[in-house]
């Protein structure tokens, strides 16, 4: 299955530079607004260790990870919503995303110029939100006013939606999000046509600088007001978010292992801590890492294996779904066609030492059609 992650923000906060690193592959980043104009697409390998280690055990002659589509928008500025900059590109092109990436900088650099020309995370995080929000509003807005002669006649559907819709409308004129409206299961399909751009997930991405002034960096027993208050709505709205330093990711992204992190002190960098503000362990140092990994879980994805001599590959299902579902991903005829799956955890596959020792102790199991697939499952289907 593809689903794509869409990045954006405003101007010169780092975007383009940000994706260069995801994808190794070099697109226009350069200092000053509108830099990108047409949307870039990369696929992005998931990072996994288990995928490794299976391909190791099983002498595979090649590796096929998982992978998440991530997507270079045109930065926005305000008044988007009406046309303002490159404002209708860039919301057809997030209205195509599965999900937003929000690159929000926390760095003060007089070399690299702010189209507000201030460092301001909270308010560049309010005028992307609410360009947004604006654009849901006409959508809902040209939507209540298409069904009227619908509900005149009583259709139901329209009825359905129409209460939603009024809801919707509602919130997005106090400036909220559409996702913040509780749709019942009746509603939910009907909205889910609208496409409408603050449904989708946002996982926040604060952009530092290594060797830069950076907002959290104040000294021990201070705390950057502007800081502060973007930690009181990210933990308020219990959002997702990730801190990454985008240049040295992009300066590092040949790079790997122990000289990668070598250099990532050299160039200023720091360990990036997890959102709880724990440290991270060995291996976990790798910002871009950590934002590909946290794309993959806001969307609701898990990765099961296939492995054996030819190849070992991951397998991107979405969170709940059933073993002929899951089978899909390999085929589309693997759900029809389906008989069972014989299923086993990649590590007790691995502590097995093989399939025929784990078939003799019993981990080798045989499941139906009412399965449901775990991150982690080595499947082997028949059909």
């Amino acid at each position: 299955m593809s689903l794509s992650i869409g990045i954006v923000g405003l101007p010169n906060v780092g975007k383009s530079t940000l994706f260069n690193a995801l994808t190794k592959k070099s697109v226009l980043a350069a200092n000053y607004p509108f830099a990108t104009i047409d949307p870039s697409v990369g696929v992005v390998a998931v990072p996994d260790d288990r995928l490794w280690k299976l391909s190791e055990f099983s002498k595979s002659k090649k590796t096929v990870p998982a992978s998440v589509e991530f997507v270079d928008i045109a930065g926005l500025v305000k008044g988007a919503s009406e046309g303002q900059g490159l404002g209708n590109q860039f919301l057809t092109n997030i209205r195509e995303t599965n999900a937003i990436a929000e690159v929000v900088r926390i760095f003060e650099d007089p070399d690299i110029i702010h189209v507000d020309a201030q460092i301001d995370p909270m308010k560049d995080i309010e005028v992307i939100n609410l360009e947004l929000v604006l654009a849901d509003l006409q959508t809902v807005s040209k939507r209540i006013h298409n069904i009227k002669s619908d509900i005149k006649k009583g259709v139901k559907n329209a009825i359905i939606e129409s209460e939603a819709l009024a809801r919707l409308e509602k919130a997005l004129q106090d400036g909220k999000l559409a996702r913040t409206v509780e749709l019942n299961e009746f509603e939910k399909p009907l909205i889910a046509q609208l496409n409408l751009l603050t449904v989708k997930p946002i996982l926040y991405v604060l952009n530092k600088k290594g060797g830069g002034k950076n907002l959290d960096d104040s000294p021990a027993g201070e705390v950057d007001p502007r800081f502060e208050k973007l930690m009181q709505f990210l933990k308020g709205t219990n959002a997702s978010y990730v801190l990454v330093d985008a240049k040295i990711e992009e300066d590092l992204k040949e790079m790997v292992g122990e000289e990668k992190e070598m250099f990532r002190r050299e160039l200023g960098g720091t360990p990036t801590p997890h959102p709880d503000g724990s440290s991270p362990q060995a291996g976990e140092q790798d910002g871009v890492n950590n934002l590909i990994r946290a794309g993959y879980d806001m969307l609701g994805l898990i990765t099961y294996f296939t492995t054996g001599e030819d190849e070992t590959r991951g397998w991107v299902i979405q969170r709940g779904w059933t073993a002929p579902l899951a089978g899909t991903a390999i085929h589309t005829d693997f759900k029809d066609k389906f008989v069972k799956a014989e299923v086993i955890e990649w590590n007790k596959l691995l502590e097995a030492g093989s399939y025929a020792a784990a078939r003799e102790k019993g981990l080798l199991r045989t499941e139906g059609r009412e399965y449901v697939v775990k991150d982690g499952d080595v499947i082997e289907f028949k059909i």
